[in-house]
């Protein structure tokens, strides 16, 4: 991993959004299609990076963040159930020291003594697929998957099928004399490794698909359109926590897992109460011990503050709760042969390297193909076809390359070519960037369909019935090599019907369903575009403050200019600054702003995008915000809070609609001063800005409920 004290501002930047592009499909691939190209390790590796960037550039941080985002949205045929409560994700630790810092965190957060008594749960953390489950009088109506988070997928007549899942939980006595209104309850559904074996064994001589692990068989078997084959596959159920709750059965986290057990549900028997840090390492390290002789696969220990009024209060970050944290384990490592390294071309252009090894067995899952990023790394690695390499392993398909036996073997090193192996375009990489992208554009058949493909997904226009087949299709036929020509698509109705696998009906079905986006969300379509770090995140904040696509194109003319005005000799940290403060929008910086005057300084960008803006007209972007005297409003805060601290300040302003700044400038609404405030206040007065104490503050929290 590259020291973030060694990258310039532009280097960060540039980082930070493959970094936020390359997680975003790696979540698609494991939450939402169950088939991982990366391993664990690689992943978290990939989330560490990230993590350290943010830190040593916090101005930099993207809105679409791998922080910001749990999950992927689910795309499958199963009906999508919107959740009562949003299903989070857990940061990760990797090393004793994380944890350590873990704690110390909450002590920050809630004020407390340095050497204040943290009591901890600490649990497997169950390699499955995430399931919440809503009882309802205490019989079960409803089981979806995580998804992305927001929305899950209905997996309920699935989950019915399941022995550990009971239908009616279990009350009376002290615990619920009578069945609770709601309790949804979070966990996870997993394959034991010895109903793996037997499935795969199935499957093969049934000439069926054989899984990778035991995690994607799961995912595969609960996701069935048809429960009898749930049924035929035997799955298990963990319960780790809950959702929505009419009535809380306990006031602490231990307690209340023993609730759920009570009720019925599996509860890990490895469930403990830890006092402090040291018991919880102590847990941790026996856990990793018994690890390879449990019957089903963890990938590490899951620690919560124990106390759910403690939890209430931490609350949450973009995508996981701060009051938890999963402690992973090392990964596993094998021997094999590199055979071949080829060129992939992703939808911006981006060419991956991708090797191909003599398969191996890595913690029980064959392998044979392995992302090596970019060139830079294959001449890190000095890897060449045939090398001896070790590959490492932490619960997926492919692994990554961490060394190279051969390397220093006489022969020439592997030379990446910088030439797109599609369309033979000339391949370039920009000042900072490490990846080769093509320079084909649209007339790349690569890039083509996966920007087709892309702009009609479910993530951005989703438009139903044109799925990757019939995108190729019309390329083909040459009917297609624009997104607006996907509005004209009607025009060859008549030499449409008779193809194979299209008649009047389903024809009909299509264009109808291109007809009903003539009017599509801004964001998406903006999103949709694909332009270069413009994700799902960052398209809504643009347009929450310009408002229409014509205001975003505005502003990258605006950006231009500004660009063009630049006087001869100034830095480009200085030009950033002026381009991120011309944006205005938070987390939203000059990477954005110049991606966004790169495309529209180019004139088939410019044809492309008034030709779809003659097609369709997205309507003005409209964003609903929680009723608050401050929503939309920017608070700063300063001097010494005493009934809270910094961060859990912030984080009421950002639940309560408004933006908060670090500093006081001519933007700032609302100063909130504690004892101690300086120079802030004086800024704040000079300014003519409002100032309310604490104690006023929190009549406004108090007030928006």
């Amino acid at each position: 991993m590259t020291d973030p004290a060694s990258l310039s501002e532009a280097e960060a930047a540039n980082r930070l959004m493959r970094l936020a592009r390359e997680v975003a499909k790696h979540n698609r691939l494991y939450h939402d299609q169950d088939q991982p190209e990366i391993t664990d390790a690689a992943y978290d590796a990939l989330i560490r990076e990230n993590n350290a960037l943010e830190a040593q550039f916090p101005h930099l941080v993207r809105a679409d963040s791998p922080n910001a985002q749990v999950g992927a949205a689910p795309t499958s045929a199963l009906k999508k159930i919107a959740h009562a409560q949003r299903m989070m994700s857990l940061d990760n630790g990797f090393k004793d020291e994380d944890i350590s810092d873990f704690v110390a965190r909450v002590r920050k957060f809630l004020n407390l003594a340095k050497d204040a008594p943290v009591a901890l749960t600490a649990e497997p953390k169950i390699d499955g697929l995430s399931c919440s489950l809503r009882f309802e009088k205490g019989l079960l109506i409803r089981a979806l998957t995580r998804g992305d988070g927001t929305v899950g997928e209905d997996v309920t007549e699935n989950v019915r099928t399941i022995d550990d899942i009971v239908p009616t939980l279990r009350t009376g006595g002290n615990l619920f004399p009578t069945p609770p209104d709601v309790f949804e309850v979070r966990g996870e559904v997993y394959m034991s490794k010895s109903a793996f074996a037997d499935l795969n064994v199935r499957q093969s001589e049934a000439g069926g698909k054989i899984f990778a692990n035991p995690r994607n068989a799961a995912a595969g078997s609960l996701r069935q359109l048809n429960a009898e084959i749930t049924k035929e596959r035997p799955l298990g159920f963990f319960a780790h926590g809950w959702g929505e709750i009419s009535t809380m059965p306990a006031d602490t986290q231990y307690e209340a897992m023993t609730a759920i057990a009570a009720m019925g549900l599996k509860v890990s028997s490895l469930l403990a109460r830890v006092e402090n840090l040291e018991q919880a390492l102590d847990h941790y390290r026996s856990i990793e011990s018994a690890r390879a002789d449990l019957p089903f696969d963890i990938d590490g220990v899951v620690y919560k503050v124990d106390r759910l009024d403690w939890q209430q209060r931490l609350g949450f970050v973009a995508k996981a709760p701060r009051w938890a944290i999963a402690h992973k384990f090392p990964a596993e490592r094998a021997q094999t042969t590199l055979e071949a390294i080829d060129i992939q071309v992703g939808r911006t252009g981006k060419l991956t390297p991708v090797g191909r090894l003599t398969p191996v067995t890595v913690g029980g899952v064959v392998v044979s193909n392995v992302t090596l990023h970019n060139a830079d790394e294959i001449a890190r690695l000095g890897v060449r076809p045939g090398d001896r390499v070790i590959v490492q392993r932490a619960g997926d398909v492919i692994p990554q390359v961490v060394d190279n036996l051969d390397r220093d073997h006489p022969g020439a090193p592997y030379i990446f070519k910088p030439e797109c192996p599609i369309c033979q375009s000339e391949a370039v990489r920009e000042e900072g960037e490490v990846d080769y992208r093509c320079t084909g554009g649209l007339i790349c058949p690569a890039q083509r369909f996966e920007r087709l493909r892309h702009f009609v997904s479910r993530v951005a226009l989703d438009i139903e019935g044109l799925g990757e087949k019939s995108i190729q299709e019309f390329l083909d036929l040459g009917w297609i090599t624009e997104p607006a020509d996907i509005f004209r698509l009607k025009r060859h109705r008549p030499d449409l019907i008779g193809r194979e696998g299209w008649k009047e009906k389903s024809v009909d079905n299509l264009l109808a369903a291109i007809e009903a986006k003539r009017s599509p969300d801004a964001a998406r379509l903006l999103f949709g575009l694909g332009i270069r770090h413009v994700g799902a995140v960052t398209a809504r904040d643009l347009l929450k403050r310009y408002t229409t696509l014509p205001g975003v194109r505005a502003l990258a003319e605006e950006i231009i200019a500004l660009r063009a005005a630049a006087p001869e000799g100034e830095t480009q940290a200085k030009r950033d600054k002026a381009i991120a403060d011309h944006i205005g929008v938070e987390n939203v910086g000059a990477a954005v702003g110049h991606a966004l005057a790169d495309f529209f300084h180019e004139p088939h960008n410019v044809t492309a995008w008034d030709d779809l803006l003659s097609e369709v007209s997205p309507p003005d972007y409209v964003v609903e915000t929680t009723a608050s005297v401050v929503t939309g409003k920017t608070v700063v805060f300063t001097g010494k809070l005493e009934t809270m601290s910094r961060d859990e300040a912030k984080a009421q302003a950002e639940r309560l609609g408004a933006k908060a700044a670090g500093s006081v400038s001519a933007k700032t609404d609302l100063v909130v001063a504690g004892p101690g405030a300086g120079s802030k206040l004086k800024q704040a007065a000079a300014l003519g800005i409002k100032v309310i104490s604490e104690e006023e503050w929190a009549e406004i929290v108090k007030a928006a409920g």
